[in-house]
């Protein structure tokens, strides 16, 4: 088994850094690409509806650009010694757009991060974790931290 293109979906949390250092050390291992996505949750898509304003415009974009901004220094220190490392920010709905990517990209591996649930939690929250497992093309690690 060899992966070239390890996908490290990201909301920023705690749970994704502890995520990273997986995905870091099995890039080196591999010499694989490290990609790091961030998706921002789209709710015009989402909905179904659309909102016709130009204030969501701008608030979309300045989400992409903070987005952008925190994905260059997230987990900058465990990533020294990378050759190589992708940034990605989409709009969407995180599941969505993480399948999508993984499939239009050739990803060999997707890490993510995870808090533990349990019960009543997992059924009324739903997880993207477990929907990007169910429709990966791809091995999916998740990592709890506890």
């Amino acid at each position: 088994m060899k992966f070239k293109k390890i996908l490290l979906p990201t909301d920023f949390s705690d749970e994704s850094l502890y995520a990273m250092s997986y995905a870091v050390d099995l890039a080196k291992m591999f010499n694989a690409k490290l990609v790091m996505m961030h998706v921002i949750y789209d709710i015009e898509k989402a909905s179904n509806l659309h909102i016709p304003h130009p204030s969501i415009t701008e608030l979309y974009q300045d989400l992409e650009n903070h987005a952008k901004r925190n994905l260059d220094s997230f987990g900058i220190d465990l990533r020294e010694g990378l050759k190589e490392v992708e940034t990605v920010v989409k709009r969407g709905i995180p599941y969505e757009e993480i399948i999508k990517f993984a499939n239009e990209n050739n990803v060999d591996l997707i890490i993510i991060g995870t808090l533990p649930r349990s019960g009543v939690e997992r059924f009324f929250v739903g997880s993207t974790t477990q929907r990007v497992i169910r429709n990966a093309p791809c091995p999916v690690l998740v990592v709890t931290k506890k």
